[in-house]
């Protein structure tokens, strides 16, 4: 009996650190020190020379049941873009730089192959949002997880000056909300679209044209997240200050614009400011979903919300436009009761 009876393939494991790291390679920032293979990360703490309160920020996510997708589809060079969005999507909208990532896979079977794909795009988020893929961790779990399925989450670290830090603390009524489009349905709300789909989670589904969405279903709902670090620190490079920022993930608009609000002000969002999306059409139509739900779950559009000063939001837009970003006024900021209107 060895471990490789016991479903465990430590060569394989060693084969993927070999094929990952012509992908972790293009993420390397100069205060990486040393390479893959150590027991620890090493990031040196010149990135924060100039500070003058250097202030760490982190966050954690994974991508959730869109995994799902990607096992139905057997594409899988996307999903790791998805797990670094969430997570310096979090750190950017604190006003925080990304420094560094690390990923957690787990497998039921480790195919070396594949394990590099996720992590060609984990690697390919990481050089969106400019920070360092460090480590990580692959764990090969037989008995666990099917063998053809896994898990993904990921770790960002990030920092900031802590004058340069957004906190809603500046906030004022007349303000303006400058929302970015997303990419689509992002990684939120994938049980809920599984579940209206459900008669299409097939391969064969999933392979479905469907022209109102211009392509396959999914391809629509593959589709990885939005990344808006270098939209953001353009619009910082342009002279402009964020009051505040939201990055709308899980629970939509309802519980994700409130979050970016000190108390005494409210959020109004036109509904009509920008077009929604055709998947998001799509998902209400066939699965009967209520409108208000349709915010309280999805992005519905728009993946990252800012509050500037009214003389600020032509040049704030301007500057996200040059990032690659598609940006829309979608209201404003008003005296009130903590919390958000849409309207």
């Amino acid at each position: 009996m060895d471990y490789r009876n016991a479903g465990v393939d430590i060569e394989a494991g060693y084969r993927s650190v070999e094929l990952m790291k012509e992908h972790v390679k293009k993420t390397m920032r100069p205060e990486v020190m040393g390479g893959l293979g150590g027991f620890s990360g090493a990031f040196s703490a010149a990135a924060l020379k100039g500070m003058e309160e250097p202030v760490l920020l982190s966050g954690t996510d994974g991508v959730g049941t869109k995994l799902k997708l990607a096992f139905l589809m057997d594409k899988h060079d996307t999903v790791g873009i998805d797990c670094v969005a969430m997570c310096v999507n979090d750190v950017a909208c604190a006003g925080g730089e990304p420094l560094f990532f690390l990923d957690y896979i787990a497998c039921g079977k480790n195919v070396p192959e594949k394990i590099a794909a996720i992590v060609s795009g984990v690697a390919e988020g990481c050089r969106q949002a400019g920070a360092a893929l460090i480590g990580g961790e692959t764990a090969e779990m037989p008995g666990f997880y099917p063998v053809d399925e896994y898990d993904l989450a990921g770790f960002a670290v990030g920092a900031a000056d802590k004058k340069d830090l957004i906190s809603g603390d500046a906030l004022t009524p007349g303000d303006t909300l400058i929302g970015m489009a997303s990419s689509g349905v992002h990684s939120n709300g994938f049980s809920l679209v599984r579940k209206v789909f459900e008669k299409e989670m097939t391969r064969e589904g999933l392979h479905t044209w469907y022209d109102a969405l211009g392509g396959t279903l999914g391809e629509a709902l593959l589709v990885p997240t939005k990344i808006y670090v270098k939209a953001l620190r353009a619009v910082k490079e342009a002279g402009v200050t964020v009051k505040a920022c939201s990055h709308i993930t899980g629970g939509g608009f309802y519980e994700n614009v409130p979050r970016m609000l000190r108390e005494g002000t409210h959020a109004v969002i036109k509904k009509s400011s920008y077009e929604i999306p055709a998947i998001f059409r799509l998902l209400a139509e066939k699965g009967g979903i209520e409108e208000q739900m349709m915010y309280n779950t999805f992005n519905m559009g728009i993946g990252m919300v800012t509050a500037v000063a009214p003389q600020d939001a032509d040049k704030a837009m301007e500057a996200m436009r040059a990032a690659g970003e598609v940006p829309y006024i979608i209201g404003y900021v008003e005296a009130g009761e903590k919390g958000v209107t849409l309207c």
